[in-house]
């Protein structure tokens, strides 16, 4: 395929998984002669990488549709992800649309690229997602900061609210030597940070060389990659409760390039609920893991994910849930709205809470999330702290974290873009970033 001149846009919804493999297919495309230019140009084809996760998912993707119609009304629109696997025909119905690819054929989009006529119907190329049992690696290089890589796709829970094993298939791995190699090609880019992904990212192993025993476990991979020189830092994006074992955490404490942050999905601090989920564990070992962590990490970072309004979740199980999280000492909280997907257990269960009331419920813990994120980052004030500067501007300012994730702005000053400082942290501003001083010390070596 050779397509000089031609210029290819993208955009990703949803998670840092589709991120890495957004910039996979891009990389593809390059390689076939395209040039890439952002998704507001005038571009021959666009590709919009989706999510399910939510209504609203579903929404941005035909809004998304229209903005690439609107920038070239002859551009050959593709649509995959998620979003594709799940509702193919639908997808393909929409106006602007022209190829739809599922699951398995996404990694090659390339081969479809022959005609890039536009079509008066969506063309569907998907497949029954049991055909979803091989692994293709990914990784992004957003900016010359940080990375996303993925590690592991696919998820062998049963979460009675999740569409994700449908549009995703079997729990399987990369295997341990890929992920260090692209682990080095990153290196490669410049990146200081990876962050990484997967669907389950602590069942790695599982699937490694197409085998359903694990080859290896995620201990043994961020050991591994605890080794590879040239990476600052390693952050882990987010991993089961009850894959969270104490051995990871001890590792993560006393670690070279793990940064002290974990991302811990709990959906609710209601047992009744958490078993209506049929999630794999109950709050009392959440709590656990939470106290583990402070214990041996007391300035790490810890985010939390909750479903508000799910089947069941009377007022009295929603104040348990919020009265469990108020007194976990976490950092802040990702806050989802329940909403019905098909073909899921959940969508049949009795006891619906009105929308209404899920919206003021999910309003009331991204308050609660604010107050955390607060306290988290008052406690740290006054602190010495290694930071990563990124190339972002905004007001005059640039931003960047620290290792255990509080978010920090400087003037901006393009020969700080992608370098580590050691600094202390000041007072936070208005807009909830925190100020520091000694910017001006030299940078950390790697």
């Amino acid at each position: 395929m050779q397509n000089n001149g031609r210029k290819v846009a993208f955009h990703t919804l949803g998670c840092k998984l589709n991120f890495s493999e957004t910039s996979t297919i891009a990389r593809d495309f390059e390689k076939g002669g395209f040039d890439q230019v952002t998704f507001e140009e005038a571009a021959d084809v666009y590709v919009i990488n989706t999510c399910s996760v939510t209504h609203n998912a579903d929404k941005e993707c035909r809004s998304w549709v229209k903005k690439a119609m609107e920038s070239n009304p002859e551009a050959f629109v593709i649509i995959v992800g998620c979003y594709a696997q799940l509702k193919p025909d639908e997808i393909a119905a929409i106006d602007g649309v022209d190829l739809v690819l599922g699951a398995t054929e996404k990694f090659k989009i390339t081969d479809y690229l022959y005609d890039l006529t536009k079509k008066d119907m969506g063309e569907v190329h998907s497949c029954e997602i049991d055909e979803a049992d091989f692994y293709v690696g990914s990784y992004s290089i957003g900016d010359r900061t940080r990375a996303f890589l993925k590690v592991q796709d696919g998820c062998d829970y049963k979460c009675t609210y999740c569409t994700i094993p449908l549009a995703r298939g079997i729990s399987r791995s990369d295997s341990l030597d890929n992920v260090i190699a692209n682990a080095r090609k990153i290196v490669q880019e410049g990146a200081k940070e990876i962050v990484l992904t997967g669907v389950n990212i602590g069942d790695y192993g599982k699937g490694e060389f197409g085998n359903k025993k694990h080859e290896h476990t995620f201990l043994e991979l961020v050991e591994a990659l605890d080794e590879v020189e040239g990476i600052d830092r390693f952050r882990i994006s987010s991993i089961e409760p009850n894959l969270l074992k104490d051995d990871i955490i001890r590792f993560v404490a006393q670690s070279k390039r793990f940064v002290p942050h974990f991302h811990i999905p709990l959906q609710s601090g209601s047992n009744e609920i958490l078993g209506l989920m049929r999630r794999r564990y109950q709050r009392e070992l959440y709590q656990e893991r939470v106290e583990r962590i402070k214990e041996l990490i007391p300035h790490c970072c810890i985010g939390v994910d909750v479903i508000t309004g799910f089947p069941g979740e009377t007022e009295e199980r929603f104040m348990e849930s919020y009265d469990f999280i108020n007194k976990l000492e976490v950092s802040y909280l990702h806050v989802f709205t329940y909403s019905e997907r098909d073909n899921t257990p959940a969508i049949e269960m009795a006891g619906k809470v009105d929308y209404g009331i899920r919206k003021k419920r999910s309003k009331m813990l991204r308050v609660l999330s604010a107050k955390k994120r607060r306290a988290f980052y008052e406690s740290q004030l006054g602190k010495t702290r290694d930071i990563l500067l990124e190339g972002n501007f905004k007001g005059g300012y640039m931003t960047g974290f620290t290792e255990n994730y509080v978010k920090v702005k400087t003037l901006w000053n393009p020969e700080l873009i992608n370098t580590r400082q050691t600094i202390q942290l000041d007072k936070i501003d208005e807009d909830g970033t925190v100020l520091f001083r000694n910017v001006e010390v030299e940078p950390i070596l790697a």
